[in-house]
C-alpha cells in the first residue's frame, strides 16, 4: 500500500457493484492513484440468492476451477497473476483442499476482500443501491443479479430489453451428517494434496443410480414468477427461462435422458470404491466449503427442487441418507446485457469512451473470468483516466479470447462463456498431439504473448 498513490481529489470513478468483478476492478483503479465510489446495494437491498453484505461474496460454487497450468481456467489464473490480481491472492490466502482446483472458504474469502477494500485509502463504499448510470466515468460491475431500476437503466443504452438465463446453486451439507461407512474420501485418479484425497465421494450401484434419477424426474420443482418466465422480444432470438448450459439444474439434466447424470456431474471416472474395491456405478462428489471442514457442498449438483423435496431426493444419495442441510439449492434469474453489440474488446461501451462493464453482466461465466474482467475494466478505466490507450488484450491470451468472443459473438445464440481453449486462435501443429501437451503449449503461448505485450504497452 506503501506505493500506492494517495488521492485528495473528489471521486474520479465511480464502480456499481462489490462483486467480484466490481471489488478488483475498484482495487486496480485505486492501485493506480485514483478515488474510487464503490456502490454496492447489499446489504439493505438483497438479490434473493446473497446471504451477506460482505463484498465478493461466491452465492454458488467455491471453487475457482483448476490450478493446472494446462487446463484453460489455470491459464487464467496464470494470466491473472502476471496481471497482480488482489482476488487471486485473497483466493489462494484462504484456500481449501480440493485437489488440482482451487476452492475457498467463502466466508473467509469475502471478509479477505472486504477488509482489503474497506482499508485502501483511495476507495469509498457506499451501501444503496445505484438506479441510475451516471454521464461521470463508471464501470458497470453489477453482476446478474442487476436491480429491475438499474436493470431499466441499462437497457435504455441500446434501446431493447437485457437478456436472461438462469443460474441455479448447490446444497451444502454439514459433514458431520455424512455416512463415512458408506462415503469414502478420494479424488480422481488420486490426485490431491491429502493422502486420503480432497472429497468425499457417495457412490451408488445401477439400481440405486436409477432410483435416484427417476425420482429426481418426478420432484416438485419451485415454480418460476410471472416476470421470469415473459418472452423477450429483443429479436435476439433468447428467451427468459433459457437455461446455461454450464450450470444446468440436476433434474434438467436428468430429464434429458436417465444416463445423462452418470455421463455428467455423477460420473465415476478415477474413482474406485474402498468398501468394495470397484468402480462405483456413479457418484456424488462433495467439496469442502469452509475452512472448519464442517460444510460440504455438492459438487455439480445445482437444483430448483421445491426444499422438502431436495431433503427427500437427496438423502436417497448413499451416505447422505440422514444428510443436515446448511443450505438448499435454489435456481435464480440471470442478467446479461447483449455484449457483442453494446462492447468493445476493452470492455468499454461503444459509445462512450468512460463508461466500462465487467463480470457475468457481460457475459463471461465462471468466477475467474468475472474476476478478469473486472481487472481489465479497472486497469483500462485508469488508463483513461490517465489520457492513455485501453490495454485491448492479444486473443492468444485467455483473456483476450473471452474478451474478443463476448463482443464478437453472434448475438442469435449469444450465451454466457467461460474459459476454454475452443475460443483461443487454433496451434499450428506439424503432428498431433495429446490434450494435456495441447494444452501446455496454449498456455506457454499465451504466457509469453501477454509478457510481450505487458512490456510494449508500459509506457
Amino acid at each position: 500500500m506503501t506505493d500506492t498513490p494517495v488521492s485528495n481529489a473528489p471521486i474520479e470513478i465511480t464502480i456499481i457493484g462489490g462483486g467480484l468483478a466490481g471489488s478488483e476492478a475498484a482495487w486496480q483503479v485505486a492501485q493506480s492513484g485514483f478515488k474510487v465510489q464503490l456502490n454496492e446495494m447489499r446489504p439493505s437491498h438483497t438479490t434473493g440468492a446473497h446471504l451477506t453484505g460482505d463484498l465478493a461474496e461466491l452465492v454458488c460454487s467455491n471453487s475457482l476451477g483448476s490450478n493446472l497450468s494446462d487446463r484453460a481456467s489455470g491459464v487464467l489464473k496464470n494470466e491473472l497473476r502476471q496481471l497482480n490480481s488482489m482476488l487471486l491472492k485473497c483466493a489462494e490466502a484462504s484456500a481449501l483442499p480440493a485437489g488440482a482446483a482451487l476452492a475457498v472458504d467463502r466466508e473467509a474469502f469475502a471478509r479477505m476482500v472486504t477488509q482489503k477494500i474497506e482499508s485502501h485509502p483511495n476507495i469509498e463504499i457506499v451501501r444503496a443501491e445505484m438506479k441510475e448510470i451516471p454521464h461521470t466515468p463508471v464501470i458497470v460491475a453489477s453482476g446478474p443479479l442487476t436491480s429491475e431500476s438499474l436493470s431499466q437503466s441499462i437497457a435504455k443504452l441500446s434501446g431493447e430489453e437485457q437478456l436472461f438465463f438462469f443460474d441455479a446453486i448447490a446444497p451444502i451439507v454439514h459433514a458431520e451428517s455424512i455416512n463415512m461407512e458408506v462415503a469414502f474420501r478420494a479424488s480422481r485418479y488420486g490426485k490431491g494434496d491429502s493422502d486420503e484425497g480432497d472429497y468425499i465421494n457417495c457412490p451408488f450401484t445401477k439400481d440405486e443410480y436409477y432410483t435416484f434419477v427417476h425420482a429426481l424426474q418426478s420432484a416438485e420443482r419451485i415454480e418460476l414468477r410471472s416476470f421470469e418466465v415473459a418472452t423477450l422480444t429483443s429479436g435476439t432470438g433468447v428467451k427468459a427461462g433459457q437455461f446455461f448450459e454450464g450450470c444446468l439444474p440436476i433434474e434438467i439434466i436428468a430429464e434429458r435422458g436417465v444416463d445423462s447424470l452418470a455421463f455428467g456431474p455423477m460420473r465415476p471416472v478415477g474413482l474406485r470404491d474402498p468398501h468394495t474395491d470397484k468402480r462405483p456405478y456413479a457418484v456424488v462428489q462433495l467439496r469442502q466449503d469452509n475452512l472448519a471442514g464442517s460444510l460440504y457442498n455438492l459438487v455439480g449438483f445445482q437444483t430448483n427442487l421445491k426444499f422438502p423435496e431436495q431433503k427427500r431426493v437427496l438423502r436417497m444419495i448413499p451416505g447422505l441418507e440422514n444428510a443436515e442441510f446448511e443450505r438448499f439449492g435454489q435456481m435464480h434469474r440471470n442478467t446479461f446485457i447483449a455484449s457483442p453489440k453494446l462492447l468493445r474488446p476493452t470492455l468499454q461501451h461503444i459509445t462512450r469512451d468512460n463508461l466500462f462493464f465487467a463480470g457475468q453482466i457481460t457475459g463471461v461465466e465462471g468466477y475467474m473470468g468475472n474476476i478478469a474482467t473486472g481487472l481489465l475494466a479497472g486497469i483500462n478505466a485508469a488508463r483513461v483516466l490517465q489520457h492513455k490507450t485501453p490495454m485491448s488484450l492479444p486473443n492468444e491470451t485467455m483473456l483476450g479470447a473471452l474478451c474478443h468472443y463476448i463482443t464478437n459473438a453472434s448475438l442469435k445464440d449469444f450465451q454466457p462463456m467461460k474459459a476454454n481453449f475452443g475460443i483461443l486462435p487454433q496451434l499450428e501443429l506439424e503432428k498431433k498431439i495429446g490434450k494435456r501437451e495441447r494444452g501446455q503449449l496454449y498456455a506457454d503461448r499465451a504466457a509469453n504473448v501477454l509478457k510481450e505485450y505487458i512490456t510494449s504497452v508500459v509506457e
